[in-house]
């Protein structure tokens, strides 16, 4: 069955064969595309890749540490329940060999030093960046880089994200025993300024005290001076007191062999008188030796020594005994002068008397006055004694006195130290407590978490999956509906060929061959659209919009097409499948050059790209891609009834061609 309309480039006629021919090719091109392309991540099974895990694990704390291992896993389990690649874990030399033939679409070799290198940041190590290599054979399709890429790119961020906040963690948790640390630090250096200040206070008053040291030492240097002479000139008097005794226990002796004697009574006399007098000079040394022994005590018992290694205090000490030692010798010496001045006065008093008495208690007299003279003897040497003992005390506390001056000096000295520390110290603790206070604190669960913030602050939301994006689609129907366009025109003829001999109108014309096109690109539009939806599943609403769109682009496309082959003729197709290109270059990236994006935004694909976009995304613009659609359609019409017209005027000569030969 034939068709009341005409074929281009043939004069045979249009059967319904040919039209739906012409209806259904662009329903196989965007079927064909949209199976192929559209959301192509969710076969990716169907693309074979192989891992190759070179990695030696380290071992960190005793705990070895495979990271070429759970990136492998990473890679092979995929992530988020989407689709993934078919892994197959191989060596070096079946990945190399299945890359040449085609078993592997790619390779990923994860190197010997991973491990090594992702645990660089441990304290200790030199921080070093943890790579991968992803090989592809160099007659790959032309996205499979891409899903290799992005794939594997997937699997590396979600490892190093694991990474990052393990260490972030790490890091956030040693704030928190950072800030404890100095806390406690405040604490001890506030106790340490606490006992620095003690320390300045006492150290403040230590200067008087051995001031006053100092003085009392002088003074005590000054009376043990004293002391020494006049312990001499009592030493000078019981010796003199030793001489008179033993010269009476020779005058009794004497007046014993004579008791007769006239002479005896002067004698006994003389010796009365040296017996009281020794007496009473004894009893004044034995007292000035008692208070001597006491004082010396005293201050024996009260004396620190200037340094550890200063004798002071000991032959302090040995001063105040041999001064006790003197008291009691001269204690027992006044004891026996006073026997012996017992013994002598009667003696003196009675020895006319006792002339006829027998000389037995002048015998008696003679030993108690030896003894006396023996024990005058030993108080002058213990006298002796004390003396050298005075003027050593003397020395060693003009000694203490000149040390005390300086350790008076040294305390001053002391004292600012210990005061600048003090103050030093309550900085350092204030300091150390503002410093404490600063540093963040965290529990284990707040640092994970702000770790794994940390890690991955910033995500994006809304961006699919899908390689090609939302885009896709629109474009994916564009292209089949202008080629389908083409194609129409392609088996059509866009201007009558009785235009020349026919009476109507140009425009009616160019009409009854635009009709038919403008029915086949309607119908081409709506079946267009019914191919996505099987592949998509749009909301009802956005599908409705999206199909009046295809419909309304098919119409301004058979208009288009019709238009370019009415004035430029074949080279009209050419223009058109130029202008079909060029839709597509755009359409993919946003990267071409600025010129062709120029050139394909007046181009009659660009209103119908953005209306499908916009039909199917929140974006603005149906509204004015109807419009430009409908510019388009006037316009190329308009373009046809030109084409027609001229069509419709000839020369004698084209006449005379076309005439037969016996007219």
């Amino acid at each position: 069955m034939t068709l009341p309309i005409e074929r281009a480039r043939s004069k045979r006629p249009v059967t319904w064969l040919t039209i739906i021919g012409v209806l259904m090719l662009p329903v196989v091109i965007g079927g064909i595309l949209v199976a192929a392309l559209y959301n192509p991540t969710e076969r990716l099974d169907a693309l074979n890749a192989a891992i190759v895990n070179e990695d030696e694990p380290v071992t960190i704390d005793d705990q070895t540490v495979p990271l070429g291992r759970q990136l492998t896993a990473g890679l092979v389990e995929g992530a988020d329940d989407t689709s993934n690649l078919t892994w197959t874990i191989s060596n070096a030399d079946d990945a190399k060999s299945g890359l040449a033939d085609g078993t592997y679409a790619a390779v990923v070799t994860i190197p010997e030093n991973f491990s090594a290198a992702a645990t660089s940041t441990a304290p200790g190590g030199t921080p070093e960046r943890a790579t991968i290599e992803v090989t592809t054979p160099p007659d790959s399709l032309v996205v499979d880089d891409a899903i290799t890429a992005q794939v594997t790119q997937t699997a590396t961020s979600v490892l190093g994200e694991q990474l990052s906040s393990t260490y972030l963690e790490n890091v956030f948790l040693g704030f928190t025993s950072l800030g404890t640390q100095l806390g406690t630090a405040a604490d001890g250096a506030a106790d340490l300024a606490d006992g620095a200040q003690q320390a300045a206070d006492g150290a403040a008053a230590l200067p008087d005290g051995a001031t006053q040291l100092a003085t009392g030492a002088a003074d005590l240097s000054t009376g043990a001076g004293s002391l020494g002479t006049g312990l001499d000139t009592i030493a000078e008097g019981t010796s003199g007191a030793a001489s008179g005794a033993g010269e009476l226990a020779a005058g009794l002796r004497q007046a014993a062999a004579g008791v007769n004697n006239q002479e005896l009574v002067g004698a006994a006399q003389a010796t009365a008188a040296n017996a009281a007098d020794a007496a009473a000079k004894t009893v004044g040394v034995a007292t000035a030796a008692g208070g001597l022994a006491q004082s010396l005590g005293a201050l024996a018992t009260q004396c620190v020594p200037p340094t550890p290694e200063s004798t002071f205090c000991a032959d302090l000490a040995t001063a105040a005994g041999t001064a006790g030692q003197v008291a009691t010798d001269a204690g027992a010496a006044a004891q026996a002068a006073g026997t012996a001045n017992g013994y002598a006065k009667p003696t003196s008093d009675g020895i006319a008397a006792l002339t006829s008495q027998s000389s037995a208690g002048l015998v008696e007299a003679a030993a108690k006055t030896d003894e006396l003279a023996g024990g005058l003897s030993q108080l002058a040497t213990g006298t002796t004694q004390s003396a050298d003992g005075a003027r050593s005390l003397a020395d060693g506390a003009s000694q203490l006195s000149t040390g005390a001056s300086s350790l008076a000096t040294g305390a001053g000295t002391l004292a600012t130290g210990v005061q600048s520390l003090a103050d030093g110290t309550g900085e350092l603790a204030t300091g150390l407590r503002t410093a404490s206070e600063s540093v963040p604190s965290y529990t284990d669960g707040e640092a994970q978490s702000l770790a794994s913030v940390v890690a991955d602050p910033v995500s994006a939301e809304g961006s699919g999956d899908s390689l090609f994006g939302a885009s896709a689609v629109p474009l994916l129907a564009m292209l089949a509906l202008w080629f389908g366009g083409l194609a129409t025109f392609v088996a059509l003829q866009a201007v009558s060929r009785r235009a020349l001999t026919s009476r109507a109108p140009s425009a009616l014309l160019a009409l009854r061959g635009f009709a038919p096109a403008a029915a086949l690109g309607a119908l081409q539009g709506l079946l267009v659209a019914g191919v996505v939806q099987l592949a998509a599943t749009y909301d009802v609403a956005e599908w409705l919009t999206f199909a009046a769109l295809c419909v309304a682009s098919g119409v301004a496309f058979a208009a288009v097409n019709q238009g370019l082959v009415a004035v430029l003729g074949g080279a009209g197709r050419w223009v058109a499948a130029l202008i079909g290109v060029l839709g597509v270059a755009t359409g993919v990236v946003s990267t071409v050059p600025g010129v062709l994006s120029e050139i394909a935004a007046f181009m009659p694909t660009a209103p119908a790209y953005n209306g499908m976009v916009a039909a199917l995304t929140e974006s603005d613009g149906v509204g004015a891609a109807v419009v430009g659609l409908a510019v388009w359609t006037l316009l190329a019409f308009g373009a046809t009834t030109i084409a027609v017209a001229r069509r419709r005027t000839t020369s004698v000569r084209a006449l005379l061609r076309t005439a037969p030969a016996g007219a």
